[in-house]
């Protein structure tokens, strides 16, 4: 039996792949398998959204919350890299890629929604454009052939929005100054543009999909 190939990958620039090529020798000489680093990805998620819930209280996780941000992304390509490498790749193994990132998504923005630094209703909100985004990704795969992850608000994207905005905040917080715009705080923005950009991506992704079913009828 031939061995299975992902039919889609996500694009990741080769900066950031090039970071985890000795993780996925080291993982592969002491067969640590993908399925492992997937739910490590979740554990990073949580740390990240335990430092997002507990920030107002002590400011200067604002400074480590987006940094296990990034580890979590960075399990999430090291996953697929282990999975290629060993020969591991499966249908079953593109789920188990999957579900940890839409758990670890919403472990994310619904601590920032209730970490008290924002109006918690946009974070959520934020939280269910984030799903819906990855879901016509998915949706695309299953009646096309074809993953699509176009469009402008990426899972990355989503992690340096919130980055920036917990930056700003926590400089904010220790220069004395208010930490918003007009009515919303810096957090409301960021969440504002996750938003708006899940919203453009969700768009072009239905358009891409569109096109690729007319092209395949």
């Amino acid at each position: 039996m031939a061995q299975y190939q992902p039919t889609s990958r996500r694009p990741i620039a080769n900066v950031f792949r090039a970071t985890a090529h000795a993780a996925t020798q080291w993982c592969v000489r002491h067969h640590i398998g993908p399925d492992t680093i997937s739910y490590f990805s979740i554990v990073a998620a949580a740390a990240a959204a335990m430092s997002f819930w507990r920030a107002q209280n002590h400011i200067w996780l604002l400074f480590i919350a987006p940094l296990f941000s990034y580890v979590r992304l960075w399990f999430n390509m090291l996953d697929g890299m282990v999975a290629l490498a060993t020969g591991n790749a499966s249908p079953r193994g593109e789920i188990v890629n999957d579900l940890p990132d839409r758990i670890s998504d919403v472990l994310i923005f619904a601590a920032v929604a209730e970490s008290g630094l924002m109006h918690a209703g946009i974070g959520y909100w934020a939280a269910i454009f984030a799903l819906l985004t990855a879901y016509v990704g998915t949706l695309g795969h299953a009646v096309a052939g074809r993953r699509e992850f176009g469009g402008v608000m990426s899972k990355p994207l989503r992690m340096v929005v919130l980055h920036i905005a917990a930056w700003i905040t926590l400089a904010c917080l220790l220069l004395r100054i208010p930490a918003a715009i007009g009515w919303l705080s810096i957090f409301d923005w960021g969440c504002v543009i996750v938003i708006a950009g899940c919203l453009q991506t969700i768009g072009l992704r239905l358009k891409r999909t569109m096109a690729a079913l007319r092209a395949n009828s």
